[in-house]
């Protein structure tokens, strides 16, 4: 799955001109469903989302998370975030999972949400329906330049390969190591046997013409 997150001070969701939800100071989240996203990848990005430290304490940046804020979150469904661009000027969806599929994964991923917050702080958009968000953005926050954040927006994906040690390389590194051994051992022997070469005697035979 895919998430958006924008924190704000406040957001809401209107469907055919009717206020469907609004928080206050929180986080909006845009959620997507791929193929072959599962149970497991809404269970990940729900610990995810409440863990994300978007907030500041006492001058120091990203210290808080929603949870600490006792803040809320208003979830919109968004199919559009696994839209694929590499070819053409049309966005491609094909990786976007199926309307059914995606109804209840997100569904679940709504539920476990609420349950593992505050139901009251968790609010919802309207599944497939033309909605209408509104948000303003909560920022800047500081007066260090540094600190000023017009839009916190941060983007979690649970498909992201996780990073793993390549046999390959690590043969290579050995066979570098190796290498270097080699190289450092001919070296000393060469060292050696300039030490031997340099305590060697040798014996020369003068012609008598030049020891009168």
């Amino acid at each position: 799955m895919k998430a958006v997150l924008q924190r704000v001070s406040s957001a809401s969701v209107t469907v055919d001109k009717q206020l469907v939800s609004s928080i206050g100071r929180g986080i909006l989240v845009l959620a997507g469903v791929g193929k072959g996203d599962t149970e497991k990848d809404a269970d990940s990005l729900v610990g995810r989302i409440l863990k994300a430290k978007l907030w500041p304490e006492e001058g120091l940046q990203w210290k808080k998370n929603v949870q600490d804020l006792e803040g809320e979150l208003l979830c919109v469904s968004q199919f559009t975030l696994h839209a694929n661009m590499k070819k053409g000027n049309k966005p491609d969806f094909h990786e976007a999972a199926d309307v059914e599929t995606a109804r209840k994964l997100y569904e679940y991923f709504y539920r476990k949400l609420s349950e593992a917050y505050k139901p009251e702080r968790v609010k919802n958009g309207v599944f497939q329906a033309m909605m209408e968000v509104e948000l303003k953005n909560d920022g800047p926050v500081g007066i260090d330049y540094r600190s000023y954040d017009e839009a916190v927006t941060i983007e979690i994906n649970t498909k992201l390969p996780r990073r793993e040690k390549n046999e390959g390389n690590g043969e290579k590194k050995e066979g570098n190591g190796e290498k270097k051994q080699e190289g450092k051992e001919e070296k000393e022997k060469e060292k050696e046997n300039g030490k031997e070469e340099m305590t060697k005697s040798f014996e020369f035979t003068l012609p008598a013409s030049l020891v009168e």
